[in-house]
């Protein structure tokens, strides 16, 4: 997973980036197929913004938490990313298994069984 922390009208510490990799570790232990992380964050007055685009194989993922707190604003931007990487990971799992049991039964049933089916009078 590659990491962008990118700081607009503010630094971005060491404290704060080990703040955001261990938080975001969260979401690669529950999906691990994560290619790119940029997050971008910024101070306007009293609040904290912080967005956060997710590359994944083939979708890109976009969250965007306010708050007046900077650690806070981290906290729920997880949270929220780590909603949507779920929900995205139950919907290609699901896509995978509709598809297994279309596979499954498009198949011919082995020639043994059919003839066991079958009555004879």
């Amino acid at each position: 997973m590659n990491l962008n922390l990118t700081g607009v009208h503010m630094d971005i510490t060491p404290a704060i980036r080990a703040y955001v990799v261990a938080k975001l570790s969260r979401v690669t232990r529950h999906f691990d197929h994560v290619i790119d992380v940029n997050v971008v964050m910024s101070v306007e007055k009293l609040r904290q913004k912080i967005e956060a685009n997710v590359h994944v194989r083939g979708r890109e993922i976009h969250v965007e938490a306010i708050e007046p707190d900077l650690y806070a604003a981290i906290d729920a931007l997880v949270d929220k990313l780590d909603r949507q990487v779920l929900k995205y990971k139950e919907k290609t799992a699901a896509h995978r298994t509709d598809r297994d049991t279309v596979e499954r039964s498009l198949l011919p049933s082995e020639p043994g069984t059919a003839d066991a089916d079958k009555t004879v009078q």
